[in-house]
Protein backbone atom coordinates (compact mmCIF):
# COMPACT_ATOMS: atom_id res chain seq x y z
CA UNK A 1 0.00 0.00 0.00
CA UNK A 2 1.55 3.33 -0.91
CA UNK A 3 1.77 6.10 1.54
CA UNK A 4 0.02 9.40 0.57
CA UNK A 5 2.20 11.48 -1.11
CA UNK A 6 0.36 14.88 0.56
CA UNK A 7 1.35 13.43 3.94
CA UNK A 8 3.69 10.61 4.73
CA UNK A 9 3.74 10.42 8.35
CA UNK A 10 0.44 11.45 8.88
CA UNK A 11 1.13 14.94 10.53
CA UNK A 12 -1.78 16.71 12.55
CA UNK A 13 0.20 20.10 13.57
CA UNK A 14 3.00 21.35 15.40
CA UNK A 15 2.75 20.33 18.74
CA UNK A 16 5.79 22.23 20.39
CA UNK A 17 8.99 23.82 20.00
CA UNK A 18 12.15 23.17 22.63
CA UNK A 19 14.48 25.27 23.62
CA UNK A 20 17.56 25.30 25.22
CA UNK A 21 18.03 28.48 27.91
CA UNK A 22 20.90 29.97 29.92
CA UNK A 23 18.41 30.71 32.41
CA UNK A 24 15.00 28.73 33.05
CA UNK A 25 13.75 32.16 34.65
CA UNK A 26 14.41 34.85 32.51
CA UNK A 27 12.91 32.55 29.30
CA UNK A 28 9.66 31.85 31.44
CA UNK A 29 9.59 35.27 31.73
CA UNK A 30 9.88 36.89 28.55
CA UNK A 31 7.58 34.03 27.13
CA UNK A 32 5.09 34.49 29.51
CA UNK A 33 5.05 38.17 29.94
CA UNK A 34 6.40 39.39 26.14
CA UNK A 35 4.49 36.39 23.69
CA UNK A 36 1.65 35.32 26.51
CA UNK A 37 2.28 32.20 26.90
CA UNK A 38 1.11 30.18 30.43
CA UNK A 39 3.13 27.93 32.15
CA UNK A 40 1.32 24.69 31.66
CA UNK A 41 2.32 21.30 34.17
CA UNK A 42 5.31 19.29 32.73
CA UNK A 43 5.67 15.76 33.68
CA UNK A 44 7.37 14.72 36.84
CA UNK A 45 9.47 11.44 35.26
CA UNK A 46 11.52 14.18 34.52
CA UNK A 47 15.20 14.36 36.20
CA UNK A 48 16.15 17.69 34.38
CA UNK A 49 15.30 21.29 35.15
CA UNK A 50 12.70 22.68 32.38
CA UNK A 51 9.48 24.76 31.94
CA UNK A 52 6.47 23.58 29.50
CA UNK A 53 4.35 26.81 28.56
CA UNK A 54 1.74 26.95 25.53
CA UNK A 55 0.06 29.70 23.90
CA UNK A 56 -1.19 30.56 20.06
CA UNK A 57 -1.68 26.73 20.01
CA UNK A 58 1.76 25.75 20.28
CA UNK A 59 3.66 24.91 23.09
CA UNK A 60 7.17 26.20 24.06
CA UNK A 61 9.05 23.84 26.46
CA UNK A 62 12.07 25.12 27.53
CA UNK A 63 15.06 22.93 28.89
CA UNK A 64 17.37 24.01 31.35
CA UNK A 65 21.90 24.17 29.58
CA UNK A 66 23.90 22.12 31.27
CA UNK A 67 26.58 24.42 30.51
CA UNK A 68 25.01 27.87 29.99
CA UNK A 69 28.06 30.02 30.46
CA UNK A 70 29.26 28.13 27.33
CA UNK A 71 26.07 28.60 25.02
CA UNK A 72 26.57 31.44 22.45
CA UNK A 73 25.70 34.28 22.47
CA UNK A 74 23.81 36.39 19.66
CA UNK A 75 24.01 39.83 19.43
CA UNK A 76 22.77 40.71 15.62
CA UNK A 77 19.17 40.63 14.68
CA UNK A 78 19.16 38.80 11.37
CA UNK A 79 16.16 38.13 9.62
CA UNK A 80 17.45 35.29 8.00
CA UNK A 81 18.53 33.27 11.12
CA UNK A 82 16.56 30.16 12.63
CA UNK A 83 13.18 31.69 13.99
CA UNK A 84 9.33 30.67 14.52
CA UNK A 85 6.96 33.31 13.72
CA UNK A 86 3.62 34.32 14.87
CA UNK A 87 0.92 36.18 13.44
CA UNK A 88 -0.85 39.36 15.25
CA UNK A 89 -3.56 41.92 15.37
CA UNK A 90 -1.73 44.82 15.29
CA UNK A 91 2.03 45.38 13.95
CA UNK A 92 1.76 48.81 15.61
CA UNK A 93 0.29 47.61 18.43
CA UNK A 94 3.37 45.12 18.39
CA UNK A 95 5.91 47.55 17.78
CA UNK A 96 5.02 49.99 20.16
CA UNK A 97 4.51 47.27 22.94
CA UNK A 98 8.43 45.81 21.69
CA UNK A 99 9.45 49.95 22.30
CA UNK A 100 8.06 50.07 25.52
CA UNK A 101 9.82 46.88 26.75
CA UNK A 102 12.93 48.24 25.35
CA UNK A 103 13.27 45.01 22.78
CA UNK A 104 15.47 45.93 20.12
CA UNK A 105 13.81 44.37 16.72
CA UNK A 106 14.36 44.90 13.48
CA UNK A 107 11.61 45.76 10.57
CA UNK A 108 11.36 43.93 7.48
CA UNK A 109 8.84 44.24 4.46
CA UNK A 110 8.20 42.12 1.96
CA UNK A 111 6.01 42.57 -1.01
CA UNK A 112 4.65 40.02 -3.18
CA UNK A 113 2.48 41.16 -6.23
CA UNK A 114 1.12 44.01 -4.18
CA UNK A 115 0.28 42.67 -1.20
CA UNK A 116 2.66 44.02 1.74
CA UNK A 117 3.57 41.88 5.00
CA UNK A 118 5.08 43.50 7.82
CA UNK A 119 7.73 41.89 10.47
CA UNK A 120 9.04 42.46 13.25
CA UNK A 121 12.40 40.43 14.38
CA UNK A 122 13.92 40.14 17.73
CA UNK A 123 15.62 37.72 19.95
CA UNK A 124 14.78 35.89 23.33
CA UNK A 125 17.01 36.16 26.30
CA UNK A 126 19.32 33.22 24.47
CA UNK A 127 19.57 34.97 21.20
CA UNK A 128 16.46 32.49 19.45
CA UNK A 129 15.18 34.57 16.67
CA UNK A 130 10.77 35.30 17.20
CA UNK A 131 9.24 36.88 13.96
CA UNK A 132 5.78 38.85 14.52
CA UNK A 133 4.17 39.32 11.02
CA UNK A 134 0.85 39.92 9.27
CA UNK A 135 1.95 36.81 6.96
CA UNK A 136 -1.81 35.90 6.76
CA UNK A 137 -1.96 39.04 3.93
CA UNK A 138 -0.08 36.38 1.94
CA UNK A 139 -1.70 33.47 0.37
CA UNK A 140 -0.79 30.16 0.61
CA UNK A 141 -0.07 28.84 -3.02
CA UNK A 142 1.15 25.33 -3.56
CA UNK A 143 3.69 25.40 -6.33
CA UNK A 144 1.57 22.42 -8.03
CA UNK A 145 -2.00 22.19 -8.12
CA UNK A 146 -4.94 24.21 -6.27
CA UNK A 147 -4.75 27.42 -4.68
CA UNK A 148 -4.55 27.44 -1.42
CA UNK A 149 -5.12 30.19 1.59
CA UNK A 150 -4.75 30.71 4.84
CA UNK A 151 -8.15 29.88 6.83
CA UNK A 152 -6.92 32.79 9.33
CA UNK A 153 -8.05 35.21 6.95
CA UNK A 154 -8.96 35.49 3.19
CA UNK A 155 -9.17 39.49 2.33
CA UNK A 156 -11.43 39.28 0.34
CA UNK A 157 -11.40 43.27 -0.55
CA UNK A 158 -7.67 42.95 -1.61
CA UNK A 159 -8.61 39.66 -3.76
CA UNK A 160 -11.89 40.88 -5.08
CA UNK A 161 -15.07 39.20 -4.57
CA UNK A 162 -14.75 39.06 -8.57
CA UNK A 163 -11.25 37.11 -8.53
CA UNK A 164 -12.49 34.64 -5.85
CA UNK A 165 -15.46 33.47 -8.13
CA UNK A 166 -12.77 32.95 -11.23
CA UNK A 167 -10.90 30.91 -9.17
CA UNK A 168 -12.48 27.73 -8.47
CA UNK A 169 -9.98 25.91 -7.00
CA UNK A 170 -9.34 27.83 -4.07
CA UNK A 171 -9.20 25.84 -1.35
CA UNK A 172 -8.37 27.36 2.14
CA UNK A 173 -5.72 25.44 4.72
CA UNK A 174 -7.20 24.70 8.11
CA UNK A 175 -5.60 21.43 8.83
CA UNK A 176 -3.91 18.43 7.60
CA UNK A 177 -7.09 16.88 8.32
CA UNK A 178 -9.46 19.17 5.40
CA UNK A 179 -9.82 17.46 2.45
CA UNK A 180 -11.36 19.66 -0.03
Amino acid sequence: MKESVENPLHLKSLNHISLVCRSLVESIDFYQNVLGFVPIRRPGSFDFDGAWLFGHGIGIHLLQSEDPDNMPRKSVINPKDNHISFQCESMGAVEKKLKEMEIKYVRAVVEEGGIQVDQLFFHDPDGFMIEICNCDNLPVVPLAGEIARSCSRVNLQMLGQQNIQQQPHVVPICSATSKH
